[in-house]
C-alpha cells in the first residue's frame, strides 16, 4: 500500500542532501510513502527531469535506535557488493551512516520494478522462487565479510505467546539452551522473507511470477545458511500457515541449498528463529492487514506460531 506525499514532506536537511546526487537540473517534486517497513521509514521519491519525465528513487531513513549507523553502514556495504552479482538488488546511490547531513541516518538508492506478494494464492510458486534466490545469495563471496550474526533471543528472554501450549514452549526453549551448532559460514541476508521480496505477477497469474528485486539488506551477516533459511520459514508459516514453514526448507534442498546435517542440529536454528519471532507477533500481523489480509488478526498469527513451534518439535525432535 503506497500513500501520497508531496516533497515538501522530506525532512529540510535530508532533502538538500538528497538533492546533491541528482543529476543538473533535476528535483524532487513527489514522496510516497512506502508501508510495509517496520523498522524504517521508506518512500519512494519522484526526480523530475528537465526534460519532463521523471524517474524514482528509494529513501530509507532510521528514525532511532541504537543500530541505525549500523544498518545503514551495512546496507551501504552491501548494495556497493551486489550488483553485478546476479542477485536483482537497488544499487547504492548515496549514504549518511552518522546522520552528518540528514535528520536521522539515511540511504538513498535505486528503485526497482515489482511489488511485494502477501496473498496466499500462488504460494507454492513464490516459495520456489525465494528458495532459489536464497540458495544464490548464500553463494556470494564478498571480499570484505560481513559481520557475523547475531540471535539476540536466549533461552532467558524467550516470550511465550499467550494461550500457548506451555510444556511444547518449554521444551523448545531448552532447545536453544545448548551451544550453537558448528556451521560453514555463508553471506546471510538475514531478513529474507515475502516483505523483502518483490515479484512481478503477470496478468496470465501468479503461477507466472518472477522475482525482480531483494530490498532491505541492513543486517546482512555471515553465518549459517540454516538461519536465513529459518527467518523465511517462520515467517511463511505465520502468513500462510505451519505448512509452508515446514516446506520452505525442503524448497531449499530442492534448489540446490545445504543445510545442516543432523536432524538436532536443522530443530536448533529453526526453532532458535521461530521463538525470536514470538516478540514481533503483534507488529508483523499489523504489516499484513495494513497490505491487504484482515483475518491475520494478532491472534490468529500468534496460533499459527504456536502451531509452527509444536510442528517442529514433533517432526525433527
Amino acid at each position: 500500500m503506497v500513500t501520497g506525499e508531496g516533497a515538501a514532506d522530506v525532512r529540510p536537511l535530508t532533502h538538500a542532501w538528497v538533492s546533491r546526487y541528482l543529476d543538473v537540473g533535476e528535483r524532487i517534486v513527489g514522496a510516497h510513502t512506502l508501508h510495509g517497513g517496520i523498522t524504517a521509514e521508506m518512500r519512494r521519491l519522484t526526480i523530475g527531469r528537465p526534460d519532463g519525465g521523471t524517474r524514482a528513487l528509494v529513501l530509507r531513513t532510521l528514525v532511532g535506535g541504537e543500530y541505525a549507523e549500523d544498518w545503514v553502514d551495512r546496507e551501504a556495504a552491501a548494495l556497493a557488493f551486489l550488483p553485478g552479482t546476479g542477485v536483482p538488488a537497488p544499487e547504492l546511490v548515496a549514504a549518511d551512516p552518522g546522520a552528518a547531513h540528514c535528520e536521522y541516518p539515511s540511504l538513498l538508492m535505486t528503485h526497482l520494478p515489482g511489488r511485494t506478494v502477501f496473498a496466499d494464492e500462488g504460494v507454492e510458486t513464490r516459495v520456489a522462487l525465494m528458495a532459489r534466490q536464497l540458495v544464490a545469495i548464500h553463494a556470494l563471496r564478498p571480499a570484505q565479510l560481513p559481520a557475523p550474526y547475531v540471535a539476540l533471543t536466549t533461552a532467558d528472554s524467550v516470550v511465550t505467546p499467550p494461550g500457548a501450549d506451555a510444556r511444547t514452549w518449554e521444551a523448545a526453549t531448552d532447545v536453544i539452551r545448548a551451544p550453537a551448532p558448528p556451521f560453514e559460514g555463508r553471506f546471510l541476508h538475514r531478513d529474507f522473507q515475502p516483505g523483502n521480496v518483490l515479484f512481478d505477477v503477470p496478468p496470465s497469474g501468479p503461477a507466472d511470477a518472477r522475482i525482480t528485486g531483494v530490498v532491505d539488506w541492513a543486517v546482512t551477516s555471515w553465518g549459517p545458511a540454516d538461519l536465513d533459511v529459518a527467518h523465511c520459514a517462520v515467517t511463511l508459516a505465520l502468513l500462510h500457515g505451519p505448512e509452508w514453514g515446514l516446506k520452505f526448507p525442503e524448497a531449499y534442498e530442492h534448489a540446490g541449498g545445504i543445510l545442516a546435517a543432523s536432524a538436532s542440529e536443522r530443530l536448533y536454528w529453526l526453532v532458535r528463529d521461530a521463538l525470536a519471532s514470538s516478540e514481533e507477533v503483534r507488529e508483523v500481523s499489523r504489516v499484513w492487514r495494513e497490505a491487504g489480509r484482515p483475518e491475520l488478526t494478532t491472534r490468529v498469527v500468534a496460533e499459527r506460531l504456536d502451531a509452527y513451534v509444536t510442528a517442529l518439535l514433533d517432526r525433527w525432535r
